[in-house]
């Protein structure tokens, strides 16, 4: 044991001076300093590659990234909905500038954000690759020697036995190679380490950062995303002309659009019956027969909601559903110059749903001359007496439609482009009934609304459904979900594995007797080295048990295993 000593104390020193101190702070010459040389470009260029490649800028990127791309969360995107992005520039007009010229309405398009986005990206590949090499060289070299002191280190233990180093050695090498420890004799000592795999995970976490990173991109880019309304007994081919909206990445090409089309035969919905969720969806699902190219053959499925139909790289959701009345429109002379199923937007929870019915050609009134008709729709699937406002019930169980017609010019040959849902009555006039009114009609299925003066009628035939899918394209999402997941492994792996040595020193002491020392050292403070150490000590010694002192020696080791005490000071 280790005797302490007793000094004396010096005697104060006097007050130093604090001119002639400050004066001597440099430990070099001024003229040595002056005479320093410059960086240069090249000396700058290595200080902010260290920089950029250093963990600490990698997490700051990372943060900046994230902030960076919480704008595009909360103001409109062109990419996304240019509507929206007009109508926020037309409400905000001293603010849309601004935000136009930080490139905040295309955020993720914009230089700010490529320019983070690639710095983190190199910053990552900078910090990997010398780690990995590093890494590497650490797996095919062998755990260090043991320290001359074992006592200076936080896990340590000893004891003496009668059994020779020789076998204590050979015994801690098997001992520790069971419990998958690196291990190698080095001198008299065996040095083992274990955990590299907290090293690998910490590796792999980064490399899934950078494949996330990798999927994220190439998935923006090649994306592709649109949006077609099929009612019941029609179909879609996936084609761009087919869709009703279509957004894709900078670097999409028609082409890589998956070949295939689909009919929908018939949409099925159920409700909540009665209780406080009454009219709350049940089931929502659409019977598809589909095919994959020109001459695939078809098959059944079914579309549920957040269960698509996959193929390929493409996904075919169900996202909307709706009525859409047939309509039947006849002219003065009793011609049919509109027969179609007229689809109608819903505004609340009943599907009480609204659109307009356009006939642009092919009807004249009863003096023969050509006009377009524009119909106001208004849809109740549950209509219910004394509540004309809206539907009571999502389902169809007492359907009436209610038709406000107006003739004249709809505008379509001006050029501006117009909703399909919406009607522009300023070049147009409406119908007026046996009161001098506005001619309306509540219409059931099979009822006709007969215009005045011989104008023709509007007959409402019945009920179809609709059903409004959302096609996707995203390639890389696998890529992405693998290095979601392996982030999360590494993750895992670098903050729950701890990487640990361990050595074993048994030598000859002074009287003849093998002294056996058990030392541990974490990577971090942890209590899993103490404890492990126990353990291993505690198998060794029922190998290598402990052989007495000599008598009437104070500082004879106890021949069990016990915790030495913390590094020398």
């Amino acid at each position: 044991m280790s005797k302490s000593t007793v000094s004396e104390t010096p005697a104060a020193p006097e007050e130093p001076d604090l001119g002639a101190a400050g004066s001597q702070l440099s430990t070099a010459p001024v003229e040595t300093l002056a005479n320093v040389p410059a960086l240069g470009v090249v000396g700058w260029a290595r200080w902010f590659w260290r920089q950029l490649t250093s963990m600490r800028v990698a997490l700051l990127l990372l943060l900046l990234l994230a902030l960076g791309a919480i704008p595009g969360s909360l103001i409109p995107q062109t990419g996304n909905d240019a509507t929206k992005v007009a109508d926020f520039q037309q409400r905000h007009t001293t603010l849309a500038p601004v935000y136009d010229k930080l490139g905040l309405f295309n955020v993720y398009s914009s230089v700010w954000f490529s320019a983070i986005y690639i710095l983190l990206f190199v910053s990552l590949i900078g910090c990997i690759v010398p780690r990995t090499w590093q890494f590497v060289g650490q797996l095919r070299g062998r755990p260090p020697g043991a320290p001359k002191r074992l006592t200076r280190l936080p896990a340590y233990t000893t004891w003496r036995t009668g059994a020779e180093p020789e076998q204590v050695r050979e015994a801690a090498l098997a001992l520790l190679k069971k419990r998958r420890f690196r291990a190698h004799l080095a001198g008299d000592a065996v040095a083992a380490e274990k955990g590299y795999l907290r090293e690998v995970g910490n590796l792999v976490f980064h490399m899934a950062l950078i494949v996330m990173l990798v999927a994220f991109a190439w998935g923006q880019l090649y994306k592709s995303e649109g949006n077609k309304l099929v009612v019941e007994g029609d179909g879609f081919s996936n084609v761009l002309p087919s869709y009703d909206d279509f957004k894709s990445g900078n670097l999409f090409g028609v082409d890589a659009l998956t070949p295939f089309s689909f009919d929908l035969k018939k949409f099925t919905g159920t409700y909540e019956e009665s209780g406080p969720n009454k009219g709350t969806p049940r089931t929502y699902q659409a019977a598809l027969t589909y095919s994959v190219g020109a001459y695939g053959k078809e098959k059944k499925t079914v579309v549920k909601v957040n269960h698509p139909l996959e193929i390929d790289d493409s996904k075919v959701y169900l996202t909307a559903h709706g009525y859409a009345p047939v309509i039947t429109v006849r002219d003065g002379k009793g011609d049919v110059v509109f027969h179609d199923a007229v689809p109608l937007l819903p505004l609340d929870a009943n599907v009480t749903s609204s659109g307009v019915i356009k006939v642009y050609d092919g009807y004249r009134n009863a003096k023969g001359v050509s006009e377009q008709l524009g119909i106001k729709a208004t849809f109740l699937p549950t209509y219910t007496e004394g509540n004309e406002v809206g539907s009571t019930f999502p389902a169809l169980r007492n359907p009436v439609l209610n038709l406000e017609p107006y003739h004249g010019d709809l505008g379509v040959n001006s050029g501006i482009p117009q909703s399909v849902y919406q009607l522009d009555t300023s070049h147009m006039k409406g119908f007026k009934d046996s009161k001098d009114l506005q001619l309306r009609g509540n219409l059931r299925p099979g009822e006709t609304l007969t215009l005045p003066d011989g104008a023709g009628s509007i007959t409402y035939e019945s009920t179809r459904q609709w059903a409004n899918f959302q096609v996707t394209q995203q390639p890389a999402s696998g890529w992405a979900l693998t290095g979601a997941l392996a982030a999360i492994f590494g993750l895992a792996g670098s903050l729950f594995i701890q990487r640990r040595r361990v050595w074993v020193r048994a030598v000859k002491g002074a009287d003849g007797v093998t002294v056996v020392e058990m030392a541990g050292l974490g990577r971090s403070e942890s209590a899993k080295v103490p404890e492990e150490l126990g353990d291993l000590a505690g198998i060794l010694y029922d190998q290598a048990p402990g052989a007495p002192g000599p008598e009437n020696d104070p500082d004879s080791p106890d021949p069990h295993v016990v915790p030495a005490e913390g590094p020398e000071k």
